[in-house]
C-alpha cells in the first residue's frame, strides 16, 4: 500500500469499530459515506486551515483519499453525488435570496453590455487558444476532434458562481458595485450555459427551437413564482412570523415546489393544456429563480441565516464529491494541457473580461478586481464537459483534463479574490500605458474649500448625507465626497455635494481633490468594506494632509479606537454600540409601555425609514 494510502487508511481506522458494532443493524451506506467524508474533511480543514491553506484543497483532498484512486473507503460515490446536488440547489437558492432586481438594473448598461458580448466572445478566445495549441504541437490526441475547440471555449467563458458568491458572503461585499457586476454576470453566465446544453445533443444540427423552449419555461416558471410570492407567500409568512423554525422549514419547501415545479413544467402543461413544448427548467435555475422571487420580503434575512448553515454542509459534500471524481490521470499531457487551460481562463479574464467592463462603463480598478475575482472555471463547465463525454463530442481524457483545470482554478480562487486590488495597483502603469485609463482626479480650485469630507462612500454615508440634506439643507453644497465608485458620482452629485474620484491610500490624491481643505473629515466605512487600506492608514494620510481637520473614524472592534485616536483622529464611532444604544432606548420604551409613542417620535424626526430617499 503506498504512503497516501496508509495515512488516509490511519485517518479513517477511528470508524471501523462503530461500522463494526452497527453491522448487526445495518448502517445504512448513505450515513456512513456521509461519515466518511465529513470526518476526512474536517479533520483535513483544520490543518489545512493552521497551513494557511484554502479550506476548498482540504474538501478535494478528501475527496481523493476516499475515492476511486484513494483508500475506496467510500462505496456509493452516487450518494456523495446526489447530496452534493441538493447543496448547490440550497447555493443557488441562497444565491437568489440575495439578488436586488433594482440593484442589478442599476448597473444597467455595464451589466447588459457586459453579459452580452463576455460568454461569446470568450468561447471565440477559447478557439483560438486551442488551434493556436495545436498549431504549435501541444496536446496531440486530447486536442484532436472537430467539436473540441468549442468546448474549449465553452470551459473558459464561465466561472463559478459557488466559489465566487461564498467568498462575496464571508467578506460582506455582495452589496458593493463589484459584487452587484459580478453576481449580474455570475447569472449571464449561467443563463448562456443553460443555452449551451439545451443545444448540444442538435449540435449535428444546430435549431434554435430548443433554446427558446428552454427560455420560454424559464420565463413562465418565473412568471408563477412571481405571481405566487407576490399575491399568496406573505399571507402564510404572516401566519409563520414568530416561529423561525418553521419560517425556515416553508422557505425551503418553497424552493423545492419551485424546483419541482420547473423539472415537471410540461407534466403540467400536458395535464392541464394538452400540450408539450419541452419547457421543463433545471433544478439549479429554479432554486435561482425560487430565491430571487422572495427576496424583497421582510423574511428574507432570517431565512438567508438559517439556510446558510445546512448550505455549508452540503456545499463541503459537494467538493467532498468532485474530489471523488477526479480521475487518475492518463498520463502527464492530462496535467499539463490542464495547467495551460487554468492559465488560458486568467488570461481570459485578463484580455476578455476586463477590457469588455471597462468600455462598457466600469471604472478601471473596478473592471479589474472585477476580473480577476472570476478566474476560476465553472460548475456549469463540468456538467457541460460530462455531457460532450456522453454524446461522443470529446474524449474521457479531455474531460479529465477539464476537472483538474477546475480543480486548479478553485485552489487559487481564494488568493485570486483578496490580491485583486493589490493586482490592480501592480498594474496600473501598464493598465495607463495601454490607454486603460483611472477616470481624471479634478483638483480643488485656490479658493475651493469644503465644510465637511467624506471618504468613501456607502451605506452609513449615505444615510448621513439624507440625515445633513433635510437638517442643514445648505451645508450640501460645501460637502466633498471622494470614492471610487463613479457609477454613484451621479446620484451624489444631483443632491449637491462635489463628488470626485479618487484613492484613499493616496495622500497626493486626498491634496489634490480637496481634503486638505475641508473642515471636517469623515470616514464611515468600516475596515471590513474598505479594499486596500484600513481607517488607521487613512487618518494617518488625512492628519498629514491637513493638519488642522477635524477628523472622525470609525472602528469595527473596540480595542481599534485606542490606534485611532493614536493616528490622529479626533472622534470614533463604533456603529454596532451605537446601534445598541438606540436599541436600548427602544427597549426601555417598551418595557414602559410606550413603544408606539417611541415609534411615532421616531418617524417624525426622520421619517418612516422604508420612505427615505437614499443614494444607497
Amino acid at each position: 500500500m503506498s504512503l497516501p494510502r496508509l495515512l488516509a487508511a490511519g485517518c479513517l481506522l477511528a470508524l471501523c469499530p462503530a461500522a463494526a458494532l452497527a453491522s448487526g443493524e445495518g448502517l445504512p451506506s448513505l450515513v456512513r459515506d456521509i461519515g466518511i467524508c465529513i470526518l476526512l474533511a474536517g479533520v483535513l480543514s483544520i490543518a489545512f486551515t493552521r497551513l494557511k491553506i484554502p479550506e476548498i484543497a482540504a474538501f478535494l483532498v478528501a475527496g481523493v483519499l476516499v475515492g476511486p484512486i484513494g483508500v475506496e473507503m467510500v462505496t456509493d460515490p452516487a450518494n456523495i453525488e446526489t447530496i452534493s446536488a441538493l447543496g448547490l440547489i440550497l447555493l443557488l437558492y441562497l444565491i437568489g435570496l440575495e439578488i436586488d432586481v433594482r440593484k442589478l438594473l442599476d448597473s444597467g448598461r455595464i451589466l447588459i453590455i457586459s453579459g452580452l458580448l463576455q460568454y461569446p466572445l470568450c468561447v471565440v478566445f477559447g478557439v483560438v487558444v486551442t488551434k493556436l495549441l495545436v498549431w504549435v504541437g501541444i496536446g496531440g490526441a486530447l486536442l484532436s476532434g472537430g467539436y473540441v475547440p468549442v468546448y474549449i471555449g465553452f470551459v473558459l467563458a464561465a466561472s463559478s458562481t459557488l466559489l465566487v458568491v461564498k467568498l462575496f458572503q464571508e467578506s460582506f461585499q455582495l452589496d458593493t458595485e463589484v459584487g452587484r457586476v459580478t453576481l449580474g454576470l455570475l447569472i449571464f453566465q449561467d443563463i448562456w450555459a443553460i443555452g449551451v446544453i439545451a443545444i448540444q445533443p442538435n449540435f449535428n444540427t444546430p435549431e434554435a427551437t430548443p433554446i427558446l423552449q428552454s427560455f420560454l419555461g424559464i420565463a413562465v416558471l418565473a412568471s408563477l413564482a412571481g405571481l405566487i410570492a407576490k399575491y399568496i407567500i406573505p399571507i402564510g409568512f404572516k401566519w409563520i412570523a414568530k416561529k423561525p423554525e418553521v419560517v425556515f422549514a416553508a422557505s425551503i419547501s418553497w424552493c423545492f415546489l419551485i424546483v419541482l415545479l420547473g423539472i415537471n413544467l410540461d407534466i403540467f402543461t400536458n395535464w392541464f393544456f394538452k400540450f408539450d413544448l419541452h419547457m421543463s427548467v433545471g433544478s439549479e435555475m429554479g432554486a435561482l429563480i425560487a430565491g430571487a422571487t422572495i427576496a424583497n420580503l421582510p423574511y428574507s434575512t432570517e431565512i438567508i441565516s438559517k439556510v446558510s448553515v445546512v448550505k455549508d454542509f452540503f456545499v463541503t459534500l459537494f467538493f467532498v464529491g468532485l474530489g471523488m471524481s477526479i480521475p487518475m490521470p492518463n498520463g502527464i499531457d492530462v496535467l499539463l494541457l490542464a495547467v495551460i487551460l487554468a492559465v488560458a481562463a486568467l488570461l481570459a479574464r485578463y484580455l476578455i473580461f476586463f477590457p469588455v467592463f471597462y468600455f462598457s462603463g466600469l471604472d478601471r480598478r473596478n473592471a479589474m478586481v472585477t476580473s480577476v475575482r472570476l478566474g476560476q472555471i465553472s460548475e456549469f463547465s463540468l456538467v457541460i464537459g460530462f455531457i460532450g463525454v456522453q454524446l461522443g463530442h470529446i474524449s474521457n481524457d479531455l474531460n479529465s483534463t477539464i476537472i483538474f483545470a477546475f480543480v486548479i482554478t478553485a485552489l487559487l480562487t481564494p488568493v485570486l479574490f483578496h490580491k485583486a486590488d493589490d493586482m490592480h495597483d501592480k498594474l496600473s502603469g501598464l493598465l495607463t500605458r495601454l490607454g486603460f485609463r483611472e477616470p481624471p482626479c479634478s483638483e480643488a480650485g485656490a479658493d475651493e474649500s469644503y465644510s465637511l469630507a467624506l471618504l468613501g462612500f456607502h451605506r452609513v454615508a449615505s444615510s448621513l448625507l439624507y440625515e445633513l440634506g433635510k437638517k442643514h439643507p445648505e451645508l450640501l453644497a460645501r460637502i466633498l465626497v471622494v470614492d471610487l465608485n463613479v457609477n454613484l458620482h451621479e446620484k451624489i452629485a444631483a443632491l449637491g455635494p462635489t463628488v470626485k474620484y479618487g484613492d484613499l491610500c493616496n495622500a497626493e490624491t486626498l491634496h489634490h481633490s480637496g481634503v486638505d481643505k475641508a473642515k471636517v473629515i469623515v470616514c464611515t466605512i468600516p475596515d471590513d468594506v474598505l479594499k486596500g487600506t484600513t481607517n488607521r492608514k487613512i487618518v494617518q494620510l488625512a492628519r498629514h494632509v491637513n493638519p488642522d481637520a477635524i477628523i472622525i473614524a470609525n472602528a469595527v472592534e473596540l480595542s481599534e479606537s485606542r490606534a485611532l485616536y493614536e493616528a490622529g483622529a479626533d472622534y470614533v464611532f463604533v456603529q454596532h454600540v451605537e446601534a445598541a444604544q438606540a436599541v436600548e432606548q427602544a427597549i426601555e420604551k417598551a418595557l414602559a409601555g410606550n413603544i408606539e409613542g417611541h415609534r411615532s417620535t421616531i418617524e417624525a424626526r426622520h421619517g418612516t425609514w422604508h420612505s427615505r430617499d437614499e443614494v444607497l
